[in-house]
Protein backbone atom coordinates (compact mmCIF):
# COMPACT_ATOMS: atom_id res chain seq x y z
CA UNK A 1 0.00 0.00 0.00
CA UNK A 2 1.15 3.41 -1.07
CA UNK A 3 2.17 5.72 1.86
CA UNK A 4 3.42 2.64 4.38
CA UNK A 5 6.82 3.00 5.77
CA UNK A 6 9.37 0.21 6.53
CA UNK A 7 9.87 0.19 10.24
CA UNK A 8 13.11 1.33 11.20
CA UNK A 9 15.82 -1.72 12.01
CA UNK A 10 16.15 -2.38 16.10
CA UNK A 11 19.71 -1.27 15.64
CA UNK A 12 21.72 1.18 13.24
CA UNK A 13 25.53 -0.26 13.13
CA UNK A 14 28.05 2.94 12.66
CA UNK A 15 31.45 2.02 11.17
CA UNK A 16 33.40 5.28 10.27
CA UNK A 17 36.82 4.94 8.23
CA UNK A 18 39.43 6.55 6.26
CA UNK A 19 41.81 4.75 3.93
CA UNK A 20 41.00 1.70 5.48
CA UNK A 21 41.17 -0.54 2.89
CA UNK A 22 43.30 -3.08 3.96
CA UNK A 23 40.68 -4.28 6.92
CA UNK A 24 37.16 -2.48 6.15
CA UNK A 25 35.77 -5.51 4.44
CA UNK A 26 36.43 -8.31 7.06
CA UNK A 27 34.60 -5.80 9.50
CA UNK A 28 31.48 -5.40 7.21
CA UNK A 29 31.25 -8.99 6.40
CA UNK A 30 31.76 -9.67 10.55
CA UNK A 31 28.61 -7.44 10.81
CA UNK A 32 26.62 -9.22 7.72
CA UNK A 33 27.52 -12.36 9.60
CA UNK A 34 25.12 -11.59 12.98
CA UNK A 35 22.61 -13.72 13.84
CA UNK A 36 20.41 -10.90 14.95
CA UNK A 37 19.30 -9.52 12.03
CA UNK A 38 17.02 -6.30 12.99
CA UNK A 39 19.77 -4.14 11.92
CA UNK A 40 21.22 -1.67 9.30
CA UNK A 41 24.77 -0.57 8.64
CA UNK A 42 26.14 2.97 8.02
CA UNK A 43 29.47 3.08 6.28
CA UNK A 44 30.32 6.56 7.07
CA UNK A 45 33.78 7.92 4.83
CA UNK A 46 35.81 10.46 6.66
CA UNK A 47 37.73 11.35 3.09
CA UNK A 48 39.15 8.54 1.72
CA UNK A 49 40.79 7.85 -1.54
CA UNK A 50 39.06 6.42 -3.89
CA UNK A 51 40.22 2.61 -3.41
CA UNK A 52 38.81 2.53 0.16
CA UNK A 53 35.61 4.73 -0.75
CA UNK A 54 34.92 2.10 -3.88
CA UNK A 55 34.79 -0.46 -1.10
CA UNK A 56 32.22 0.85 0.49
CA UNK A 57 30.29 2.23 -2.16
CA UNK A 58 30.37 -1.15 -3.62
CA UNK A 59 28.59 -2.57 -0.17
CA UNK A 60 26.18 -0.02 -0.37
CA UNK A 61 25.33 -0.95 -3.67
CA UNK A 62 25.50 -4.51 -3.18
CA UNK A 63 23.38 -4.67 0.30
CA UNK A 64 21.23 -1.93 -0.14
CA UNK A 65 18.92 -0.74 1.79
CA UNK A 66 20.52 -2.65 4.81
CA UNK A 67 23.61 -0.97 4.15
CA UNK A 68 24.36 2.83 3.83
CA UNK A 69 27.06 5.42 2.46
CA UNK A 70 27.65 8.53 3.73
CA UNK A 71 29.98 11.49 3.13
CA UNK A 72 30.48 14.24 4.83
CA UNK A 73 29.61 17.59 2.54
CA UNK A 74 32.45 18.04 -0.31
CA UNK A 75 34.20 14.67 0.91
CA UNK A 76 35.60 16.05 4.28
CA UNK A 77 37.90 14.56 6.58
CA UNK A 78 36.55 16.06 10.03
CA UNK A 79 38.00 13.51 12.21
CA UNK A 80 36.09 10.48 14.05
CA UNK A 81 33.75 12.31 16.23
CA UNK A 82 31.97 13.89 13.45
CA UNK A 83 31.57 11.07 11.34
CA UNK A 84 30.24 9.10 14.33
CA UNK A 85 27.92 12.00 15.21
CA UNK A 86 27.33 11.75 10.97
CA UNK A 87 26.78 7.70 11.64
CA UNK A 88 24.15 8.71 14.27
CA UNK A 89 22.07 11.36 12.38
CA UNK A 90 21.63 9.07 9.65
CA UNK A 91 20.40 6.43 11.61
CA UNK A 92 16.22 5.51 12.68
CA UNK A 93 17.30 2.88 15.30
CA UNK A 94 16.31 2.34 19.09
CA UNK A 95 20.91 1.52 19.68
CA UNK A 96 23.52 2.55 18.51
CA UNK A 97 26.27 0.43 18.13
CA UNK A 98 30.14 1.11 16.42
CA UNK A 99 32.84 -1.29 14.64
CA UNK A 100 35.82 0.60 13.38
CA UNK A 101 37.17 -0.67 10.25
CA UNK A 102 40.36 -2.32 11.41
CA UNK A 103 37.81 -4.87 14.42
CA UNK A 104 35.88 -7.84 13.91
CA UNK A 105 32.61 -9.34 15.91
CA UNK A 106 32.02 -12.54 16.71
CA UNK A 107 28.49 -13.80 14.89
CA UNK A 108 26.39 -13.65 18.38
CA UNK A 109 27.83 -9.70 19.32
CA UNK A 110 24.26 -8.40 18.39
CA UNK A 111 21.76 -10.61 20.12
CA UNK A 112 23.53 -10.92 23.26
CA UNK A 113 24.05 -7.56 23.62
CA UNK A 114 20.07 -6.41 22.50
CA UNK A 115 18.85 -9.12 25.21
CA UNK A 116 20.80 -7.40 28.01
CA UNK A 117 19.58 -3.88 26.83
CA UNK A 118 16.02 -5.55 26.88
CA UNK A 119 16.45 -7.15 30.53
CA UNK A 120 17.65 -3.41 31.57
CA UNK A 121 15.26 -1.14 30.23
CA UNK A 122 17.39 1.76 32.03
CA UNK A 123 20.98 1.56 30.98
CA UNK A 124 22.16 3.33 28.55
CA UNK A 125 25.18 1.15 27.19
CA UNK A 126 26.71 -2.39 27.40
CA UNK A 127 30.25 -4.21 26.38
CA UNK A 128 31.84 -6.90 27.23
CA UNK A 129 35.44 -8.20 27.82
CA UNK A 130 37.92 -7.41 24.33
CA UNK A 131 40.28 -9.51 22.23
CA UNK A 132 42.94 -7.71 22.10
CA UNK A 133 43.64 -9.72 18.68
CA UNK A 134 47.08 -10.32 17.63
CA UNK A 135 47.33 -13.51 16.14
CA UNK A 136 45.88 -12.33 13.14
CA UNK A 137 49.32 -11.65 12.12
CA UNK A 138 50.98 -14.66 13.92
CA UNK A 139 50.94 -13.10 17.55
CA UNK A 140 49.60 -14.06 20.86
CA UNK A 141 45.87 -13.00 21.63
CA UNK A 142 45.19 -11.99 25.02
CA UNK A 143 41.36 -11.58 26.61
CA UNK A 144 41.17 -7.99 28.59
CA UNK A 145 38.04 -7.93 30.80
CA UNK A 146 36.47 -4.24 30.72
CA UNK A 147 35.00 -2.44 33.76
CA UNK A 148 35.62 -3.21 37.64
CA UNK A 149 33.22 -5.61 37.97
CA UNK A 150 31.04 -7.71 35.44
CA UNK A 151 28.01 -8.84 35.15
CA UNK A 152 25.86 -6.12 37.15
CA UNK A 153 24.31 -3.17 36.16
CA UNK A 154 27.00 -0.17 37.05
CA UNK A 155 24.64 3.34 38.54
CA UNK A 156 26.08 6.71 37.95
CA UNK A 157 29.16 7.53 38.90
CA UNK A 158 30.65 4.22 39.84
CA UNK A 159 31.85 3.42 36.67
CA UNK A 160 33.66 7.54 36.29
CA UNK A 161 35.22 6.59 39.18
CA UNK A 162 36.71 3.01 38.60
CA UNK A 163 37.22 3.54 34.72
CA UNK A 164 40.40 4.59 33.18
CA UNK A 165 41.06 7.68 32.47
CA UNK A 166 40.11 8.52 36.30
CA UNK A 167 40.48 5.15 37.98
CA UNK A 168 42.84 2.08 36.92
CA UNK A 169 40.03 -0.66 35.33
CA UNK A 170 40.58 -0.83 31.63
CA UNK A 171 37.75 1.57 29.85
CA UNK A 172 35.40 -0.29 26.63
CA UNK A 173 36.80 -0.12 22.92
CA UNK A 174 34.29 1.67 20.75
CA UNK A 175 33.50 -1.33 18.49
CA UNK A 176 32.54 -3.09 21.25
CA UNK A 177 29.69 -0.33 22.29
CA UNK A 178 25.77 -0.81 22.32
CA UNK A 179 24.38 2.11 22.85
CA UNK A 180 20.82 3.54 23.63
CA UNK A 181 19.77 6.06 21.31
CA UNK A 182 17.44 8.47 23.14
CA UNK A 183 20.85 8.43 25.76
CA UNK A 184 23.03 9.18 22.97
CA UNK A 185 20.70 12.29 21.75
CA UNK A 186 20.56 13.46 25.32
CA UNK A 187 24.68 14.03 25.54
CA UNK A 188 25.14 15.43 22.35
CA UNK A 189 26.76 12.81 20.78
CA UNK A 190 30.71 12.77 20.48
CA UNK A 191 32.82 15.94 20.99
CA UNK A 192 33.62 16.93 17.90
CA UNK A 193 36.61 19.08 18.86
CA UNK A 194 38.79 16.08 19.82
CA UNK A 195 40.40 16.55 16.18
CA UNK A 196 43.97 15.74 15.16
CA UNK A 197 45.96 13.65 17.84
CA UNK A 198 43.29 14.58 20.41
CA UNK A 199 41.09 11.74 18.53
CA UNK A 200 42.56 9.34 21.05
CA UNK A 201 40.59 10.77 24.06
CA UNK A 202 37.13 10.84 21.54
CA UNK A 203 35.55 8.28 22.30
CA UNK A 204 36.72 8.30 26.22
CA UNK A 205 35.15 12.03 26.07
CA UNK A 206 31.55 10.58 25.21
CA UNK A 207 31.86 7.83 27.82
CA UNK A 208 32.70 10.66 30.89
CA UNK A 209 29.34 12.26 30.05
CA UNK A 210 27.80 8.93 29.72
CA UNK A 211 29.08 7.69 33.07
CA UNK A 212 27.50 10.37 34.72
CA UNK A 213 24.13 10.43 33.15
CA UNK A 214 23.17 6.50 32.96
CA UNK A 215 23.47 2.92 34.19
CA UNK A 216 25.68 0.78 31.94
CA UNK A 217 26.48 -2.75 31.74
CA UNK A 218 30.41 -4.53 31.55
CA UNK A 219 30.10 -8.27 30.52
CA UNK A 220 31.93 -11.35 31.02
CA UNK A 221 31.86 -12.25 27.04
CA UNK A 222 34.31 -11.53 24.65
CA UNK A 223 32.39 -10.48 21.07
CA UNK A 224 35.20 -8.16 19.68
CA UNK A 225 38.49 -9.33 18.14
CA UNK A 226 40.31 -5.52 18.62
CA UNK A 227 42.93 -5.57 16.30
CA UNK A 228 46.40 -4.76 17.58
CA UNK A 229 48.82 -3.01 14.48
CA UNK A 230 51.42 -0.17 14.85
CA UNK A 231 48.74 1.98 12.40
CA UNK A 232 46.36 2.34 14.62
CA UNK A 233 45.37 5.99 16.25
CA UNK A 234 46.40 5.35 19.87
CA UNK A 235 49.81 3.45 18.62
CA UNK A 236 51.00 6.55 16.23
CA UNK A 237 49.77 9.03 19.26
CA UNK A 238 52.21 6.78 21.80
CA UNK A 239 54.75 6.78 19.06
CA UNK A 240 55.09 10.26 18.61
CA UNK A 241 55.21 11.20 22.11
CA UNK A 242 51.90 13.04 22.22
CA UNK A 243 50.35 11.12 24.90
CA UNK A 244 50.42 13.70 27.90
CA UNK A 245 49.84 16.44 25.93
CA UNK A 246 45.97 14.79 24.70
CA UNK A 247 45.53 13.32 28.10
CA UNK A 248 45.60 17.07 29.33
CA UNK A 249 43.63 18.41 26.81
CA UNK A 250 41.04 15.66 27.89
CA UNK A 251 40.93 16.61 31.24
CA UNK A 252 40.66 20.05 30.74
CA UNK A 253 37.73 19.41 29.00
CA UNK A 254 36.06 17.56 31.56
CA UNK A 255 36.79 19.58 34.20
CA UNK A 256 35.08 22.12 32.40
CA UNK A 257 31.98 19.92 31.45
CA UNK A 258 31.96 19.07 35.25
CA UNK A 259 31.34 22.97 36.37
CA UNK A 260 28.71 23.02 34.07
CA UNK A 261 26.73 20.51 35.36
CA UNK A 262 24.17 20.44 38.08
CA UNK A 263 25.26 18.25 41.16
CA UNK A 264 28.04 16.60 40.30
CA UNK A 265 29.15 13.96 42.73
CA UNK A 266 32.49 15.30 44.76
CA UNK A 267 33.94 12.22 44.18
CA UNK A 268 34.46 12.64 40.68
CA UNK A 269 36.08 16.41 40.78
CA UNK A 270 38.32 14.84 43.24
CA UNK A 271 39.22 11.68 40.99
CA UNK A 272 39.65 14.53 38.30
CA UNK A 273 41.70 16.91 40.28
CA UNK A 274 44.29 13.92 40.99
CA UNK A 275 44.42 12.95 37.67
CA UNK A 276 45.70 16.34 36.58
CA UNK A 277 47.83 16.47 39.36
CA UNK A 278 49.43 12.71 37.84
CA UNK A 279 49.45 13.68 34.23
CA UNK A 280 51.30 16.64 34.76
CA UNK A 281 54.69 16.09 32.84
CA UNK A 282 56.68 17.02 35.41
CA UNK A 283 54.87 14.73 37.72
CA UNK A 284 54.28 12.18 35.45
CA UNK A 285 58.27 12.58 34.53
CA UNK A 286 59.12 11.45 38.51
CA UNK A 287 56.53 9.07 38.60
CA UNK A 288 58.05 7.07 36.00
CA UNK A 289 61.54 7.49 37.19
CA UNK A 290 60.64 5.90 40.52
CA UNK A 291 58.90 3.50 39.23
CA UNK A 292 62.42 2.41 36.76
CA UNK A 293 64.12 3.08 40.05
CA UNK A 294 61.82 0.26 42.05
CA UNK A 295 61.93 -2.00 39.22
CA UNK A 296 66.00 -1.88 38.94
CA UNK A 297 66.24 -2.01 42.79
CA UNK A 298 64.22 -5.03 43.35
CA UNK A 299 66.17 -6.83 40.62
CA UNK A 300 69.23 -5.71 41.98
CA UNK A 301 67.54 -6.86 45.47
CA UNK A 302 67.13 -10.52 43.93
CA UNK A 303 70.36 -10.70 42.16
CA UNK A 304 72.58 -9.88 45.57
CA UNK A 305 69.99 -12.90 47.65
CA UNK A 306 70.82 -15.26 44.63
CA UNK A 307 74.77 -14.16 45.07
CA UNK A 308 74.15 -14.70 48.77
CA UNK A 309 72.71 -17.82 48.60
CA UNK A 310 75.16 -19.49 46.40
CA UNK A 311 78.13 -18.17 48.36
CA UNK A 312 76.40 -19.54 51.27
CA UNK A 313 76.33 -22.70 50.61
Amino acid sequence: MSGMTTPAPRVSVVTIFLNAERFLGEAIESVLAQSFRDFELILVDDGSDEPCSAIARGYANRYAPRVQYVEHHGHRNLGMSASRNLGIAASQSEFIAFIDADDVWSADKLAEQVAIMDAHPNLGMSCGAVRFWRSWDGRQDVIVPTGHAQNRVIPPPEASLALYPLGKAVAPCPSDLLLRRNVVASLGGFEEHFTGPRQMYEDQAFLAKLYLAAPVFFSDKVWLNYRQHPDSYVAKVKRQGQYLEVRQYFLSWLERYLEGLPDVDTRVGTALRRARRFSHPLVHGITQRSAELLRWGMHTGRRVKRLTSRFAR
